[in-house]
């Protein structure tokens, strides 16, 4: 039996979790809007909350006394997850599976750009330039001012605002919170998000199609979930990070064979720049925060 490494292991469990985050947007997806958004994500959240809370409780990793700094910073997380949410199923159910998955493949730059910005992070030429390349990449897929930039495209910019201003929080929580109790309550706040919202529509009748996908798609998130937990314990960050982007390939898979789209060639272009750049920022961060942990030795005489 071949034996695996820890960073194969970790490549591995970041590929099926893509995969799998990616199969649960196709059945989202799947539903043509059927079902209105905030139904969708009750039905979901309180599924994947359920399961989320007894992944943390089987990981030893439940833990909800924590400090009032902390607190807020998960609530401010989970609000961001809301908002991302919202924004990312309507550009989802609009727009080509392909191209709303290429634009959150954004995150890594627009985390380094936002870092840079408001904790005066220090970011070299080399990660400005591949920020600036990226965002060449995105304009690509977006293209405004042409027919091709349509409402949807705005949703899916505003997920990526979302999702970073998320990470924002999320890196200035400590490590005294298990990272399955952050997931956990951050799913609760959305699922909660949602309740309020669905006061707003009207729920309509779950056919046994709809329920299947809806089921799906939990099903899916959920098991996303648990292999990004086992990402996050095997293998080095600078090795497995950059697998992330296999979930792009899957959307291109999906895309073709189950709602008949190919992206168009700039759009194509447009996703390869992303993505070269977006792995070369994860590299390069990576490659620093070894070089800061390196101890300094004493010159000598």
């Amino acid at each position: 039996m071949i034996q695996l490494s820890d960073n194969m292991r970790g490549a591995l469990f970041m590929c099926v979790s893509m995969a799998l985050f990616t199969f649960g947007d196709s059945a989202i997806k799947a539903t043509g809007g059927a079902l209105p958004l905030s139904q969708l994500m009750v039905i979901r959240g309180v599924l994947a909350s359920a399961a989320l809370v007894l992944m943390a409780w089987s990981f030893n990793a439940l833990r909800l006394r924590l400090p009032m700094r902390d607190w807020g910073l998960i609530v401010m997380r989970g609000l961001g997850d809301a908002v991302a949410a919202f924004f990312f199923l309507s550009a989802l159910l609009q727009m080509p599976l392909a191209n709303v998955t290429a634009l959150l493949q954004m995150l890594p730059l627009t985390v380094t750009l936002a870092g840079a910005i408001i904790f005066r992070e220090a970011v070299g030429w080399r990660r400005w330039t591949a920020i600036a390349i990226g965002f060449c990449g995105m304009l690509l897929i977006v293209r405004p001012g042409t027919d091709g930039f349509t409402g949807a495209s705005v949703y899916a910019l505003l997920a990526v605002l979302a999702v970073t201003a998320r990470d924002m929080f999320t890196r200035r929580i400590s490590v005294q919170a298990p990272s399955l109790t952050v997931t956990f309550i951050s799913s609760v706040i959305v699922t909660l998000f949602a309740v309020g919202w669905s006061f707003s529509q009207e729920w309509v009748p779950l056919t046994p199609h709809l329920t299947g996908l809806v089921m799906l798609a939990t099903v899916f998130v959920i098991g996303a979930y648990l292999f990004s937990v086992m990402v996050m314990r095997v293998g080095e960050v600078s090795f497995v990070a950059p697998f992330r982007y296999t979930g792009l390939v899957w959307a291109l898979i999906l895309g073709v064979v189950v709602f008949g789209e190919w992206p168009e060639p700039l759009t194509l272009i447009g996703a390869g720049i992303i993505v070269a750049t977006g792995v070369f920022s994860l590299l390069r961060e990576a490659r620093l925060k070894r070089r800061a942990r390196r101890p300094i030795l004493p010159r000598q005489p």
